[in-house]
């Protein structure tokens, strides 16, 4: 695996571009993960197509650059690496915290878009619970970082086949042991603080996918499908069995339904 890096704002802010042509997909991890969370789909898809995978502020090996890290100061370190790899147009897909920075990213750089995806992750601002919930996470993390990082990361597969993919959850928990006190705050801050953009879903000009599991302990799947229905071109896969990471969990289904979505934005 090949990094690359670029300064932003003083600092370091480090992707992975692999592949060539005309196609090109970017892809943002979510919450306490890296880019490395994409390296199947990176290599799978490099042979047809340019893949960036870019290390979101404050996790793998980009830097921490504040208290803080809102969803529209990431979009603009995700656009300062476009602008570096001279990338003009692109189909963005974003896991969770990474859905939340694509469409910060869609907001302000729609032009840039041939498309994008949503992964577990929605439009809607926090609710005070949610950010209750937001502040208590770091509060956990200060007591007992690698035992809160160790519950969280499990929490994010389908119950009935954790059994099952004892490899898939010391993978994704390796990644996540990495992140820093610091980041985690700045994260969940962030995303406390970000806005409603359902707009953004509503007025979507471009193909938007939709990839949710039925048993995500995060968004329920009447949420889902409701924000699925708000673009006038809209994809969706939904599995059964399935918690908050469908790209890992069903990598033989998800796999080629991404690489399709970007082939049909290309249209």
């Amino acid at each position: 695996m090949i990094y690359k890096s670029i300064t932003f704002n003083g600092k370091q802010i480090h992707y992975q571009d692999e592949g060539q042509g005309d196609k090109v997909l970017v892809l943002l991890h979510g919450f306490m993960n890296s880019l490395e969370i994409w390296a199947t789909y990176t290599y799978s898809y490099m042979r047809d197509m340019r893949v960036i995978a870019i290390d979101l502020p404050g996790h793998g090996r980009s830097d921490v650059f504040g208290p803080v890290h809102t969803m529209d100061f990431m979009a603009e370190a995700v656009k300062a690496v476009l602008d570096t790899a001279k990338v003009e147009q692109c189909v963005m897909l974003g896991h969770s915290m990474g859905g939340y920075v694509t469409l910060a990213f869609a907001e302000k750089y729609p032009y840039m878009l041939r498309g994008f995806g949503l992964v577990h992750s929605h439009a809607m601002a926090d609710s005070n619970e949610v950010v209750k919930r937001r502040l208590e996470t770091i509060d956990q993390a200060k007591i007992n970082r690698p035992g809160f990082i160790l519950e969280f990361v499990t929490a994010l597969f389908d119950e009935s086949k954790r059994a099952t993919l004892h490899s898939e959850i010391k993978e994704v928990g390796d990644i996540s042991i990495e992140t820093t006190l610091e980041s985690i705050e700045a994260a969940q801050r962030g995303m406390a603080d970000r806005p409603d953009r359902l707009t953004v879903l509503e007025n979507a000009d471009m193909p938007v996918l939709f990839i949710y599991g039925k048993n995500d302990p995060r968004i329920p799947v009447e949420l889902a499908m409701a924000q699925a229905t708000l673009p006038s071109y809209s994809e969706i896969m939904l599995l059964d069995k399935v918690g908050h990471l469908a790209f890992i969990e069903e990598r033989d289904f998800v796999k080629p339904r991404i690489k399709n979505f970007v082939y049909n934005c290309y249209l």
